[in-house]
């Protein structure tokens, strides 16, 4: 169980409110609907409403306003575009919702070297769409129009992970807040580095636990000469992993390759209006390289799909056609979400060694079946992670139980299996428990480490690491 902290009272509260304004005057907001907007992510909509919301807009002022919340012992939540899942934006215990949505400037593009530097505000999506011109771009992408910042705070990953690694592989350097208010960055433009620490390593992850990420050096790259997207149905759950697998084994340099079990599929050609599509296991699959390149993953794929009971391809290979395609992906967990009018549900993730997919996979499907409840399979196949969506009834509290066991036995097959309980959502406040069991003694370590970092134990606590 996570332990207490003590939440500052009211005229704490009320006088720091007041510092506030003095400070950044209609930029620091009380009224009750946004307050509530802050109070939880995209993922369970169990609200814990901050005390007051603050926008600054630069390194300066966010370290005016942690000065002020750790001298007077106040809560610090980071805030970026409120699509995390696991609860790392409820204010547990009142507090600052720290919003960056107004810190949107590319600070430095650096063509010859493939890097860039932005503030945290700044999302995949406009990022993108400011350096096309330039023939780069930044691949990591986890469905939803995040921030970046938010991205290296969670360790973001998505559907290109398979080629070109998540937020820990793509993050250079960051320039990060200390509770305490000290401005200080990390790393460097260089590609690597032995000098002292990896501080960098140890905030991308960290979940506005440590410090708040204002900056982000990342790296980018080419757009490739050829870019094709393609879909495949399989008669079995069973045959589409194993075909993944295979592919990872010999080596093949997919981009993307993700999985939609018969469910999602079913729920998906519902609510993205997918034509000509089956309701069966399907993966979606995208090819980079040169034209030469791409037809020989292509022709590869297809060898290996088909001794899979995978056949019928679908191909996308003009940009609108690719877009389209991916939305409908990306789209999987509202497909989902709305299957069932009247039902809530939450996306718990697992990540496992290449080679023990199918197992877990298999596991998970049984304990979902087991269940009753409807439950969705979504998966970045590609490096072992999938998700599962798992909805259950709000007026219904043993469905609610339910549907959290159903989760924390995922967790469970997936560690006992030699891998992690996930591979990119997170920790938040819903998988403290499955910390424990994957970390055991090594939990204390990084308790030790929050705590030297934040004494005061103000940036979001009860998130990530258990308080203690």
């Amino acid at each position: 169980m996570m332990e207490t902290f003590t939440r500052p009272d009211g005229q704490t509260v009320a006088r720091t409110v007041g510092e506030l304004r003095e400070c950044f005057g209609a930029r620091v907001v009380t009224t009750q609907a946004v307050r509530e907007q802050h109070a939880h992510g995209e993922g369970m909509q169990d609200a814990a409403v901050p005390d007051v919301v603050v926008f600054p807009e630069s390194n300066e002022e966010v370290a005016a306003v942690l000065r002020l919340a750790n001298a007077a012992r106040i809560p610090v939540i980071p805030f970026g575009t409120g699509t995390s899942l696991e609860g790392h934006l409820q204010a547990l215990y009142g507090g600052i919702s720290l919003d960056l949505s107004r810190m949107t400037k590319i600070l430095e593009l650096n063509t010859e070297d493939l890097d860039c530097r932005v503030q945290a505000g700044v999302t995949r999506e406009q990022l993108n769409a400011e350096i096309r011109s330039t023939g780069l771009f930044f691949p990591i992408d986890p469905g939803a129009n995040a921030s970046l910042g938010g991205m290296a705070a969670t360790r973001a990953s998505g559907t290109n992970a398979v080629r070109y690694g998540t937020m820990r592989d793509n993050v250079l350097g960051l320039t990060v807040v200390t509770p305490e208010g000290r401005v200080i960055r990390t790393g460097t433009r260089a590609r690597k580095s032995s000098a002292g620490y990896d501080l960098t390593r140890l905030y991308v992850g960290s979940e506005g636990t440590l410090g708040v990420i204002t900056e982000i050096q990342l790296r980018l790259y080419g757009m490739p000469e050829r870019v094709s997207a393609a879909v495949c149905p399989f008669d079995t759950l069973e045959g589409a992993v194993e075909s993944v697998i295979t592919a990872m084994q010999m080596g093949i340099p997919l981009a993307r390759i993700e999985l939609l079990d018969a469910m999602q599929m079913r729920a998906s050609i519902k609510y993205s209006k997918l034509t000509g599509f089956a309701e069966k296991p399907t993966l979606f699959l995208e090819f980079h390289g040169t034209d030469l390149a791409v037809g020989e993953q292509i022709e590869q794929m297809r060898a290996i799909t088909a001794e899979h009971g995978g056949s019928d391809y679908r191909f996308a290979d003009r940009p609108e056609d690719r877009s389209r395609l991916w939305k409908a992906r990306h789209d999987a967990y509202w497909a989902g979400l709305n299957y069932i009018p009247g039902k809530h549900a939450f996306s718990t993730d697992a990540c496992v060694p290449i080679s023990r997919l199918a197992e877990c996979i298999a596991a998970a499907r049984a304990e979902v079946e087991a269940s009753g409840l409807f439950c969705t399979i979504v998966g970045h196949v590609g490096d072992g992670n999938f998700h599962v969506l798992v909805t259950f009834d709000p007026n219904v509290r043993e469905e609610r139980k339910l549907a959290d066991r159903v989760a924390a036995r995922i967790s469970e097959i997936a560690i006992g299996l030699g891998g992690t309980c996930t591979g990119e959502h997170g920790i938040g406040i819903h998988k403290l428990d499955a910390l424990k069991q994957e970390h055991g003694e090594a939990v204390e370590v990084m308790r030790a480490i929050k705590h030297a970092l934040d004494p005061n134990d103000i940036m979001n606590p009860g998130k990530t690491v258990p308080l203690g």
